[in-house]
């Protein structure tokens, strides 16, 4: 969990938690050492567990990069270690232990430069070399990737006993009816096509159906879609509640009347399997993992076509009918991914690779 800042929480903290826990009660004669930063919240209690927590988490990259590469390998030997379980990297110095590579993201399809960048596209296509074993979360994932070992294609986890369709809906200070924009506000989720197509909806139908934004900002991104729903004119109907503790998601997804969806790039989309799993409609951006996801249980549309996705909006607040075939439909495709089969599927092929003596 050093590659997470335990003060901006991503989908990896929920992968880390709910793949432990899952892979316990699965396979308790598996032990598990899990190097956390100092702060990182981890509230597993379990004696197959031991947590390490001399090294920084990534509030403090360039030591973090340097504990991943040059220390936790040789920490995880003196613990007894088989082997090595990473996101998107193998060690410089691995200590002698296989590693299996964990691939949630493309560095090659991220505009832009930097050294965070670089980096993540070395990192990736060194492990890609090197690992033994690349897990990769879809099958458009694994498409993309050329290991020399093994690949397995295993999809994300969801925890439907927390997303599920019982329950709370809605919450404190929103309106009854609401379409729903779940995510951290990186440019590629693209708020300002979401705000484009709402715009495209006539008046009265956006005073009944308010757009509300949830997630952590990202360089000034939210400031940016709020700007946006200005020059619009979508202000007054739009809610940017910022980042919202977890326990409070399932809830949103619930009382929303869609999940819309314009991000440009996906290697899964986990938000897509939360909102289906708690009965919540999805119009999505017409991409083909999102499709691999989601089946015929969503409503896809380029958003790049501003029209056509506001049409899309309009068809889903208007017609009961689609939004009801689409929640039946939906939580039928979300029983497909648990946590239980996540955990199945990777300690196993984890467990057959170190029989292997190749």
């Amino acid at each position: 969990m050093l590659c997470e800042n335990p003060r901006r929480r991503t989908g990896l903290t929920t992968l880390f938690y709910g793949f432990i826990a899952e892979a316990r009660r699965q396979f308790p004669e598996v032990n598990w050492v899990l190097f956390a930063g100092p702060e990182q919240p981890w509230t597993l209690v379990d004696a197959g567990v031991t947590v390490v927590r001399k090294f920084p988490a990534n509030d403090r990259r360039a030591a973090r990069l340097w504990a991943d590469h040059f220390r936790v390998a040789a920490e995880a030997k003196r613990y007894r270690a088989a082997a090595l379980l990473t996101v998107g990297f193998t060690p410089v110095r691995p200590a002698g232990l296989p590693v299996v590579m964990q691939v949630f993201a493309l560095p090659d399809a991220e505009p832009g430069g930097g050294w965070g960048g670089r980096y993540r596209r070395w990192a990736v296509a060194r492990g890609l070399r090197t690992a033994r074993l690349v897990i990769a979360n879809s099958d458009w994932t694994a498409a993309h990737l050329r290991p020399r070992g093994r690949l397995l294609v295993s999809p994300e986890g969801l925890r439907h006993d927390v997303f599920r369709p019982e329950g709370t809906a809605g919450g404190a200070g929103l309106p009854a009816k609401y379409l729903l924009w779940a995510a951290n506000f990186y440019p590629y989720k693209r708020a300002e096509l979401a705000l484009a197509a709402y715009a495209r909806l006539a008046p009265e139908l956006r005073k009944e159906f308010p757009l509300v934004l949830v997630g952590g900002d990202w360089n000034g991104g939210r400031a940016k879609a709020e700007a946006g729903a200005a020059e619009l004119g979508v202000a007054a109907d739009t809610r940017f509640l910022g980042w919202i503790d977890d326990a409070a998601l399932p809830a949103l997804y619930r009382g929303a009347r869609a999940h819309v969806l314009p991000t440009a790039r996906e290697t899964f989309g986990r938000s897509v399997t939360e909102a289906m799993a708690c009965g919540c409609p999805c119009v999505l951006q017409e991409l083909p993992v999102l499709r691999e996801v989601a089946g015929e249980a969503a409503l896809f549309v380029d958003f790049a076509d501003t029209i056509a996705a506001g049409e899309a909006l309009r068809r889903i607040c208007t017609d009961d009918a689609l939004a009801a075939e689409l929640r039946a439909a939906g939580l039928k495709r979300a029983a497909e991914f648990s946590y239980a089969r996540l955990a199945r599927e990777r300690v196993t092929a984890i467990l057959e690779m170190l029989k292997d003596p190749r």
